[in-house]
């Protein structure tokens, strides 16, 4: 008893310790986010006025391209870079980091480039984390503890979702396996950041989800084919857009001139469909897709033309287009599948970004806060099976295999890395 007691008390300067620093990294963070997102608001809303900007995207891109060549080189690899300095802690991020992938993504958006935001809200609150990481002199292993709430500061803020904010940073560097070890400081900056962000002004997009049915035998069993459905798309994804990188890579060595081609293409590509339905963050899409149906190949139009902006070097993030992706085909999917447009729409929100990021928990924790707490038994199933078959790949290179996702995929890659040996 007594050594317990003892237990306790040597806990309350730990907690208070990490209270105070994870609440510095989420003012900084949600203060970031809250910047960030009233400039996206504002260039979308001029780029939409003013819609044969689009011919300046090539020119953006190598722009941008050239500044991250010039001052950006070690801070290009962006999340993965991230990613890489929890796992094996080095060198401080350089501050830089956050400046210029906030430039870069509003410059994308402002100029008709089809990505997200959550890369950049993440990279600028770890970037700030670990500014103040090097400020208090922290050990390595505690500043990869404020790097991830840093994670999961920006990530709440953006998106208004405190808790799947928090989750994501515990869940997202490794497959299979989370980090407790940094859940107290994780939950506590994504609160406040979220809060932060609200303080300043932040409005969240709110989905309505009219009609969820009762669970029954048929709507469970529709919810899996669904969700395999979604991982296979997450995984499509994940795979076209680091293939398409590679090749660019691989093909134009001068790195801004990769993404004044991968801006030609969009640009050209939005000209001749006379629409920009599927450049920028999509939102109003997204609130369609909740309501009534919507060509069916608009998740296929979006994932063109987000690979093709992701994969050229545009800078952004792959989430929000992810989920426009999913609601889309989950709209899609409601009549083959019999089941609510709102309903489905809801659930490939969340279940395709799981599949495509391997983060199921934090994405079926999403799902309860977007949503309400009615859909939760019915996103879980979505999201799970959307991980598991997504395979083992994903939008973040540096994300580890921490634990295989099935017995049979361990014994499979365990067999496959003993073949490559003997050859």
């Amino acid at each position: 008893m007594k050594k317990t007691t003892l237990e306790q008390i040597a806990l309350l300067p730990y907690m208070l310790k990490w209270l105070m620093l994870a609440v510095l990294v989420a003012i900084l963070a949600g203060g970031a986010s809250a910047f960030f997102l009233a400039s996206l608001n504002f260039v979308t809303s001029y780029r939409e006025s003013h819609p044969q900007i689009i011919w300046l995207l090539p020119v953006a891109g190598f722009v941008v391209g050239w500044i991250y060549l010039k001052a950006g080189n070690n801070v290009e690899a962006g999340n993965n870079l991230i990613i890489d300095e929890i796992h094996d802690p080095k060198n401080t991020i350089p501050l830089r980091m956050a400046p210029l992938v906030l430039l870069g993504t509003v410059v994308s958006h402002l100029f008709g480039a089809s990505v997200g935001r959550e890369g950049t809200a993440v990279q600028m609150g770890a970037t700030l984390a670990d500014q103040c990481s090097s400020l208090f002199r922290l050990p390595n292993e505690q500043r990869s503890l404020l790097i991830m709430a840093g994670m999961s500061g920006g990530f709440a803020a953006v998106f208004g979702t405190p808790l799947a904010g928090a989750i994501f940073g515990l869940e997202v560097l490794a497959i299979g396996r989370m980090r407790y070890d940094a859940i107290f400081p994780c939950f506590i900056a994504a609160i406040v950041a979220e809060q932060v962000g609200l303080l300043l002004g932040v409005h969240h997009t709110h989905y309505l989800v009219s009609l969820i049915p009762e669970i029954s035998v048929w709507t469970l069993c529709a919810t899996l084919i669904a969700g395999m459905l979604f991982g296979l798309i997450g995984m499509m994804f994940a795979k076209s857009t680091h293939h398409l990188t590679d090749f660019m890579k691989k093909h134009i060595a001068y790195a801004p001139l990769r993404p004044l081609v991968g801006g030609a293409v969009v640009a050209v590509a939005v000209m001749a469909l006379g629409s920009q339905r599927y450049i920028g963050l999509g939102i109003p899409t997204m609130i369609e897709s909740f309501a009534h149906p919507l060509p069916w190949y608009d998740f296929l139009g979006k994932m063109a033309f987000t690979i093709s902006s992701l994969g050229s070097g545009f800078k952004g993030g792959e989430v929000t287009p992810l989920f426009y992706i999913g609601a889309t085909l989950g709209n899609a999917m409601a009549p083959l599948l019999h089941l609510p447009f709102p309903m489905l729409a809801a659930l490939g929100f969340v279940a395709v970004f799981a599949g495509a990021a391997n983060t199921p928990i934090a994405s079926t924790v999403m799902a309860i806060e977007l949503f309400g707490p009615s859909i939760g038994v019915f996103a879980a199933l979505a999201c799970v099976v959307s991980y598991l078959f997504s395979g083992h790949t994903g939008i973040y290179r540096s994300q580890r295999i921490g634990r295989h996702k099935t017995l049979a995929a361990t014994a499979e890659i365990s067999t496959a890395v003993v073949s490559e040996k003997n050859h």
